[in-house]
């Protein structure tokens, strides 16, 4: 495609504000060097519907998109080791920690505003509304936004590395097992996986062209795996088939961003464990890092490899 017919087709991915554009970046560099991080878009295992109470399930599902980047499996995982989700019979620890999410009064109160939807007023840590926000909050203050410092974040809830554990391998049991790649989206990842570190060029159709924009890179893998996609971010997003909301993802997923369905401007692709591989903005290179599928700006998802299918 020429530089003139990229320009009038609207190829590329439009720069955000080059504040949000920094912390997204060093939220992408941090997590990919410590430990520790779910899936934020995780569905319930079979595991946690039958151990989570579902007005509980609900309510960690919806508190933990407060916290960008935290999957629901983490609050949930504490309120497990806590209080067995609020069925303690007494929910009052020795040291004087209350509640289904047992806090110590004077901490409640520091992470207790603001007031959540369907909260007391005013907040109470005995409020199962209340005190899941309320950890949500605590743990996000800690590091837990972006799983950049996740653990030390759930060490921040109760400081002992055994419990830390304990939550993080609760968590796992929680969350459903990412359905497997087809084999062309196995390659499909593969193929943008070992582009990282190309540099983003807008228009970039690939290294002869001097690197990959957003679009750019993902039609070229799917390519690669012998499924043709359109060029742009937004065909791509209405070529489809989409995915509906909440449902699991599974690696080779295209994830899509913008203002609106109609105002598509940024494409990642998914390559499991929370993870995407995009072409960011100019002046950077293609990464991996968070899928950042809590973000306002996620518009939705969409599997071109679905039964090895797509337009060949």
């Amino acid at each position: 495609m020429s530089a003139l017919a990229k320009t009038a087709a609207g190829v590329g991915c439009t720069v955000l504000a080059l504040p949000l554009l920094a912390a997204l970046i060093a939220a992408a560099l941090l997590s990919s060097l410590l430990p520790g991080g779910t899936d934020a878009a995780a569905s319930p295992s079979k595991h946690a519907l039958d151990d989570v109470p579902p007005q509980m399930l609900a309510l960690y599902q919806q508190a933990a998109p407060s916290c960008p980047g935290l999957s629901w499996t983490i609050p949930a995982a504490i309120g497990k080791v806590e209080t067995d989700h609020g069925r303690h019979p007494t929910m009052v620890s020795p040291a004087g920690a209350v509640g289904p999410m047992q806090f110590m009064p004077s901490t409640f109160t520091a992470y207790a505003y603001p007031l959540p939807p369907g909260g007391q007023k005013p907040p109470s840590p005995w409020d199962p509304v209340d005190a899941v926000y309320a950890a949500v909050r605590l743990l996000c203050a800690n590091g837990a936004r972006y799983g950049r410092g996740l653990r030390r974040a759930i060490w921040h809830y109760n400081h002992s590395d055994a419990y830390m554990d304990q939550v993080l391998k609760t968590a796992d049991t929680y969350a459903a097992a990412a359905p497997a790649p087809t084999g062309a989206a196995a390659q499909a990842v593969a193929f943008a996986r070992a582009q990282l570190g190309t540099p983003y060029v807008w228009g970039g159709d690939g290294p002869s062209e001097g690197g990959f924009d957003c679009s750019g890179l993902t039609q070229a893998a799917y390519r690669t795996a012998g499924i043709s996609i359109p060029r742009v971010a937004q065909a791509q997003y209405d070529a489809g088939p989409r995915l509906p909301g909440g449902a699991q993802l599974a690696p080779g997923d295209l994830l899509f961003f913008g203002t609106g369905p109609s105002a598509v401007t940024h494409v990642s692709l998914y390559s499991g464990g929370g993870r995407a591989i995009d072409a960011p903005h100019p002046g950077a290179v293609v990464r991996e890092g968070p899928a950042r599928t809590n973000s306002p700006s996620f518009r939705g998802a969409t599997r071109p490899a679905v039964g090895e299918g797509g337009a060949r």
